[in-house]
């Protein structure tokens, strides 16, 4: 098996590769947070609802039950939170999104340059996604230039053939 090389000594500076897909990426995200968030106020709310809550509001005093309390309280702590985390989740998205988006926009690039007659290996940086395929890409990379090498080291067409023949019999 190739080991996988982490060679490439660039760093990408842009880290919108694919906006598209990163945009949905951050996006869905997003909407499981905030869906979760708003799961949590109705359930507090649910399970306060059947409860009874005394306090003093303009100095009267007031019986109410206790959703009708925290729904105000629970509504701004969540808008808070849902702010922040937001914020956290649009940026970790983006930088989690980079390492899949980058690696799929390096195969696009490969794949182009193999269907140019460019044998090059790929290379992807350490911390990137996809590195299997990158390994399965170069490997095949590697038996392409071996056939290649066997085709020009051939001395006779009954060669050629024969190794044109077994890249046949792999279809």
């Amino acid at each position: 098996m190739t080991k996988y090389k982490s060679s490439a000594p660039y760093k990408r500076r842009n880290f919108y590769i694919d906006k598209k897909f990163q945009n949905n990426f951050m996006v869905r995200f997003w909407v499981i947070v905030a869906l979760g968030s708003l799961f949590t106020v109705a359930v507090v709310y649910a399970r306060a609802a059947n409860t009874t809550t005394i306090g003093i509001m303009h100095g009267r005093i007031a019986v109410h039950s206790t959703a009708e309390y925290l729904l105000p309280l629970m509504l701004q702590t969540v808008a808070i939170e849902l702010m922040v985390v937001s914020l956290l989740t649009i940026i970790m998205t983006l930088f989690i999104s980079h390492k899949i988006a980058g690696p799929l926009y390096r195969l696009k690039m490969n794949l182009k340059d193999l269907g140019n007659g460019n044998l090059k290996h790929m290379h992807l940086r350490k911390e990137d996604q996809l590195k299997e395929v990158a390994i399965s890409y170069n490997e095949a990379i590697d038996k392409l230039n071996d056939k290649i090498i066997k085709i020009k080291n051939a001395t006779s067409l009954d060669e050629v053939k024969k190794i044109i023949d077994t890249i046949k019999s792999h279809e």
